[in-house]
């Protein structure tokens, strides 16, 4: 989240929000199949020790585990051993929600009131935020700004933050979406205000452990990475990416991306090679910065910009030194390839609307906003469709998550579990 102060008026009337996606860290959180937080183990939307999955679907697409129905809402699907957690609406109530993985049924949901305003109605109402998994707690951030945090065996509450009301927070226009993130005993998120575009809260209290800046907040998650031995927190606002020392939250570097509306709000992703890339829409486009140390201090240097693919609350996924990533907002969309290091387009191709996808087991599997669900290679030479089925109703911008060879879906009303082996 992160909108310029001079257009902020704006973005209450312009922005769109949803699911505002992408990518990245290669900060270990869990092995195995476990999915605990927004884009994945590592934040980025790839499966690195991939069980084998199937190399074509049958032509009516991947056999169904279950389906059952859930309210509104555009957040992804957490998985940990044999449970699911989510968030979803029902009018003007939001429910943290966690679920049995192999049947679907409900394990328990807590519910908090998160009235519904009309300018949420444009494109649906969250929430949008994805919750995060740390230990025996699980984490969620409402619509409206309600942050809270559940023992994640009963969903008994422990703390809660209402952060309109606490720290004098402004709910964005369409509603908050963007995922906390986990460092030590915090979790760090965007907040909004002066002194306070990110705060680190304690895990086990809520109490604060540090609040800094006044960079507008817009939808895009934080995310962790590893440069030079130091981690930082890197942090996509409404003008700049930025990065900052997570225990202290002292600003490390800054560097410019404009966008209209100061809409930036794709996460940033980490290459892990010293290369942070960022995207926006609205007339704005792409980037790579190289971060450079020089002694104790981080200097980011831009490596090229273009306009060419422009994300826009979706994600890309990294093979090699190529990245894949479905292109543009309200207009016609392309699945598109370009070169990390040097910006140059590869080819980019139409036959899907804005789309999420995943990377795993070599194969990108991708779902678009009309439901359309995708097996693909790809490579710096072009794509080719393997498989294409249809297991979704418009809207689905829930990114994908997997699971050893189960994948989970959702969209405004239903949420599914597939067999990909």
């Amino acid at each position: 989240m992160n909108f310029s102060l001079a257009h902020r008026s704006i973005l209450k009337s312009a922005i769109l929000v949803g699911v505002f996606a992408s990518i990245v860290t290669p900060i270990r959180v869990l092995a195995g199949s476990d999915w605990t937080q927004w884009g994945g183990p590592q934040r980025d939307f790839m499966v690195e020790d991939s069980p084998k999955l199937a190399d074509q679907w049958p032509k009516d697409g991947p056999p169904e585990k279950w389906s059952r129905k859930l309210g509104d809402g555009y957040a992804t699907i957490l998985v940990e051993g044999d449970r699911l957690y989510t968030m979803y609406r029902v009018e003007n109530d939001e429910f943290t929600i966690c679920l049995n993985a192999k049947t679907g049924d409900t394990i328990w949901e807590h519910k908090n009131a998160s009235p519904f305003t009309e300018l949420m109605a444009q494109f649906g109402p969250g929430p949008s935020s994805t919750p995060l998994i740390v230990g025996d707690r699980i984490f969620s951030v409402g619509t409206n700004m309600l942050l809270t945090c559940f023992n994640k065996s009963d969903g008994k509450v422990q703390w809660s933050h209402n952060l309109p009301k606490e720290y004098g927070a402004e709910v964005p226009g369409r509603g908050y979406s963007s995922s906390p993130v986990a460092f030590e005993n915090t979790i760090i998120l965007p907040v909004g205000g002066e002194g306070q575009c990110l705060v680190a809260f304690n895990q086990a209290d809520g109490a604060i452990v540090w609040k800094k800046h006044d960079f507008d907040i817009t939808h895009s998650s934080p995310i962790l990475i590893k440069n030079a031995g130091q981690t930082e927190l890197v942090a996509f606002m409404g003008a700049e990416v930025i990065g900052l020392n997570p225990k202290t939250g002292d600003l490390l570097w800054s560097h410019p991306h404009h966008t209209q509306y100061g809409a930036n709000l794709a996460t940033p992703l980490w290459t892990g090679d010293d290369l942070i890339y960022t995207s926006a829409a609205y007339d704005s486009g792409s980037r790579v910065i190289q971060l450079v140390k020089e002694g104790d201090q981080t200097k980011p240097k831009e490596l090229w910009y273009s306009r060419k693919v422009r994300i826009h609350h979706a994600n890309a996924v990294r093979i090699g030194d190529y990245l894949y990533a479905s292109s543009g907002d309200f207009g016609p969309a392309f699945f598109a390839c370009i070169n990390v290091k040097t910006g140059e387009l590869a080819w980019r191709k139409r036959g899907f609307s804005k789309a999420t996808c995943l990377l795993a087991d070599g194969k990108i599997i991708l779902l678009d906003e009309d439901g359309q669900l995708a097996l693909i290679h790809a490579d710096p030479k072009g794509m080719k469709v393997i498989s294409q089925c249809q297991p979704l109703e418009r809207i689905a911008w829930s990114a994908p998550t997997l699971s050893g060879t189960t994948l989970y879906l959702r969209d405004r009303q239903t949420i599914k579990a597939l067999d990909l082996k």
